[in-house]
C-alpha cells in the first residue's frame, strides 16, 4: 500500500512539474497555440499585420506565457492599429500589452517602461502619466533607458524637488551614475576580453564579434549620460547649495559610508573643495571606511595641506591595496589627475599597464602634451607639432574606449586648431608625411600633418 502511495505521488509531482515547465506555457491547448504563434509571427515578419491580428489575440488571451512574440508582434500589430484605424482602442490595446509583458516577462524592465513612457508621449498623455512609467523604469534598471528618456527623467526630479527636497536631485543623480558606471565596467571587460583573444589571433566567434560591436554602440551612449545630467543638474549642484546642505547632514551622516562617499565627491568634483567642511568629511569618511578610494581623497586633503610626501605615500597605499586591477587603474588615473606633465603622463602610463582600455588615462596624456606644448618646442613648428602628439593620444583615447567619444572628440577639435599650417610647413621646407622626434620628456616621433 505504502509503494502505491509513493507511485502515486510521484506521478502527481511529475505531472505538476511537466504542468509548471512545459505544457502550462502554452495554455490549454497547447498545439494551437504553437500554431497559432507560427501564424502570427509569419504575418508580422510580412508586415501583414491585419492579417496577424486574430491568430495573435488568440494567444494574448489563451497562452500569455508562450512567447516574447506575444508581446514584440502584439505591439507592431497595435501600433500599426493606432496610425491607420481606431486611436482610442489601439492605445488601450498598447497599454494592455505592455501591462501583461511585465507581469509574464519581467525581464528588461529598465527598458520596457522607459518604451512604455515613448509610447504614452506619442499619444499625447499627461506629463504625469509619463513621469509615472520613466520613474519605474528608474526603479528597475536606470541604465536600460534611453539617454533621452533619463535626461527627461532627470529633469523632472530637479524641476519637482530643487527648491524642497534638493538632497533627493542629488541621490537620483548618483543612483544614475552608479548603475552607469558599473555597466560601463561590465561591458568594458567583455570587449576586453574579446580584443585580447582577438589579439592573440584566434578566431572570434560570430557572437563574440556582434557582442563587441554592440557593446562599443552602448558604450558610447553611456558615455554621454553624466555630460546630459551634468547639464541639469548645473544650476543646482553650486557650493552654495551644497556646503549648507552637507553641513546640515554631517552630524547625522559621519559614519554614513554612501553618504560621506557621494558627498566628498561632488564637493570635489564641483570644486567646493576650500570650506573647512571637506576635509571634515574626507577625514570622517576615512575614519568609518579606510578603503583605497577614501585614501585617495584623503591624500588630496594632506597635499593642500603641504604635507606632499605623506600624500603620495596614502595614494601609493591605496593602488598596492587595491585587488582589483580595473579599480588600481582607476586609483592611477585619479593620482594622474593630481599632478602635472610628466609626472601626470607617468602614472597614466601605469594606469594602461592594468587597464589598457582606459580612454581617460590617455586623454590625461593628451591634455599634459598640449599644456606642454611651448616648454617642449624650440620653434614655432616643434611647439605646433605637440598638438599633433596630443590629437594622436586623444583620438587613441576614443579608439579603444568609445564611452569617451564625444570628450576626446573635443580634445581633437581644440589641439587640432593649433597644427602647423600649410604655409607654416611650405615656408620652413617640411614636408608633409614626414617624422619628427618632439623633445624634452614626451620624447615620441610624430608625422607632419
Amino acid at each position: 500500500m505504502k509503494s502505491i502511495t509513493k507511485l502515486a505521488m510521484v506521478l502527481f509531482l511529475f505531472v505538476g512539474i511537466s504542468t509548471i515547465y512545459g505544457q502550462d506555457k502554452y495554455g490549454a491547448e497547447p498545439e494551437k497555440c504553437k500554431q497559432n504563434l507560427s501564424l502570427f509571427h509569419e504575418s508580422v515578419k510580412a508586415k501583414n499585420f491585419d492579417g496577424a491580428y486574430e491568430n495573435w489575440r488568440w494567444c494574448f488571451d489563451n497562452c500569455p506565457k508562450a512567447s516574447l512574440y506575444v508581446y514584440t508582434d502584439g505591439l507592431k500589430i497595435a501600433k500599426n492599429n493606432y496610425e491607420t484605424g481606431d486611436k482610442a482602442a489601439a492605445g488601450k490595446l498598447i497599454d494592455e500589452i505592455y501591462t501583461q509583458r511585465i507581469q509574464h516577462y519581467p525581464k528588461n524592465l529598465g527598458k520596457v517602461y522607459s518604451d512604455w513612457a515613448i509610447s504614452l508621449e506619442s499619444r499625447n498623455a499627461t506629463k504625469d502619466q509619463v513621469f509615472e512609467k520613466l520613474d519605474a523604469a528608474f526603479k528597475a534598471d536606470p541604465t536600460g533607458m534611453s539617454i533621452v528618456n533619463l535626461a527627461k527623467f532627470f529633469q523632472e526630479i530637479t524641476d519637482r524637488n530643487k527648491d524642497s527636497n534638493v538632497q533627493k536631485v542629488f541621490d537620483t543623480y548618483d543612483d544614475v551614475l552608479d548603475g552607469v558606471n558599473n555597466k560601463i565596467d561590465k561591458l568594458t571587460k567583455q570587449t576586453d576580453a574579446i580584443n585580447a583573444k582577438d589579439s592573440l589571433g584566434k578566431a572570434l566567434t560570430s557572437k563574440e564579434v556582434r557582442k563587441r560591436k554592440n557593446n562599443g554602440i552602448n558604450l558610447t551612449a553611456l558615455g554621454q549620460v553624466e555630460n546630459v545630467l551634468d547639464g541639469i543638474l548645473g544650476e543646482v549642484a553650486t557650493c552654495d547649495r551644497l556646503i549648507p546642505l552637507y553641513q546640515k547632514g554631517f552630524e547625522g551622516h559621519k559614519t554614513d559610508t554612501k553618504w560621506l562617499r557621494r558627498a566628498v565627491s561632488r564637493l570635489f568634483s564641483k570644486e567646493c573643495t576650500e570650506d573647512a567642511l571637506y576635509p571634515k568629511m574626507v577625514e570622517a569618511w576615512v575614519n568609518s571606511d579606510p578603503s583605497p578610494k577614501a585614501y585617495i581623497f584623503y591624500a588630496g586633503v594632506l597635499e593642500k595641506r603641504g604635507e606632499k610626501k605623506k600624500a603620495l605615500e596614502y595614494r601609493n597605499k591605496a593602488v598596492d591595496l587595491e585587488e582589483d586591477p580595473y579599480k588600481k587603474a582607476d586609483y592611477l588615473y585619479r593620482i594622474a589627475r593630481t599632478m602635472y606633465g610628466s609626472s601626470a603622463v607617468s602614472y597614466a602610463r601605469k594606469a594602461l599597464k592594468h587597464r589598457p582600455n582606459m580612454g581617460k588615462a590617455y586623454l590625461i596624456i593628451a591634455r599634459m602634451y598640449a599644456n606642454s606644448a611651448n616648454s617642449c618646442g624650440t620653434d614655432e613648428i616643434s611647439k605646433r607639432m605637440v598638438y599633433v602628439a596630443a590629437v594622436n593620444k586623444a583620438r587613441r583615447a576614443k579608439a579603444v574606449d568609445p564611452s569617451i567619444t564625444s570628450k576626446a572628440n573635443g580634445y581633437i577639435r581644440s589641439y587640432s586648431a593649433h597644427f602647423p599650417s600649410k604655409k607654416l610647413l611650405f615656408t620652413k621646407g617640411v614636408k608633409s608625411g614626414s617624422k619628427h622626434k618632439i623633445g624634452c620628456w614626451i620624447g615620441e616621433t610624430v608625422t607632419v600633418p
